[in-house]
């Protein structure tokens, strides 16, 4: 069972996710909530596998919301359910440490998987955001990854889990992870949504 919360302020849309999550089979809905304010406190008495946040609230935004969440709850994946596309607030919500980034008019099918792939380690993005994402990158020459390293980050960008990555590069899991690890310490970062954003912030692949 995958346990999922939500925080959005539109009454309809909250609804409309709830009653989604609850009548699919494997997944179920244990909170929501209309402001970061209330859903913080709750979520850390509560945690869930999942949350789906989203930007636009009433008093504190979804990305510092993320933010305290990430600090307090560091196991807790969370993906961005909005409809922001700027790249400033992609970047903002990957750096605070959102998981995945998907667009409101996400079909329902869609929305699940997305829910079960940030489970099994991936970081799921709407196509027009992950297209975005990947289109604004250019190498550069002062990236200290090697190519290796630059190929995996370029899969983890794609929002891949590393047993996809690893199937993709032909290569075994355990490879995918020290990759991952090299490039972690190379890059200074403690998370994958860190890696992500440091990789849109300083055009590494």
């Amino acid at each position: 069972m995958i346990y999922v919360s939500l925080v959005e302020d539109d009454d309809e849309i909250r609804e409309t996710i709830k009653l989604l999550i609850n009548k699919a089979e494997g997944y179920r809905c244990t909170s929501d909530f209309r402001d970061c304010e209330t859903a913080i406190p709750a979520l850390q008495e509560e945690p869930p596998d999942v949350l789906l946040m989203d930007i636009t609230l009433p008093g504190m935004s979804g990305i510092e919301g993320v933010r305290i969440l990430s600090e307090k709850l560091p196991n807790l994946d969370i993906i961005m359910l909005t409809v922001h596309k700027s790249d400033e607030v992609i970047f903002d919500s990957l750096c605070a440490g959102a998981c995945g980034y998907l667009m409101k008019n996400t079909p329902p099918q869609k929305l699940l998987e997305a829910i079960k792939e940030v489970v099994d380690g991936g970081s799921p993005m709407s196509t027009s955001i992950a297209r975005k994402v990947i289109t604004s990158f250019r190498v550069t020459k002062e990236s200290p990854l090697t190519r290796r390293e630059t190929e995996v980050l370029n899969e983890l960008c794609k929002g891949k889990s590393y047993k996809i990555i690893a199937d993709t590069l032909f290569v075994s899991e355990d490879t995918v992870h020290f990759h991952i690890k090299n490039i972690y310490r190379k890059l200074q970062v403690h998370s994958k949504s860190e890696a992500v954003a440091k990789a849109i912030r300083e055009k590494l692949v």
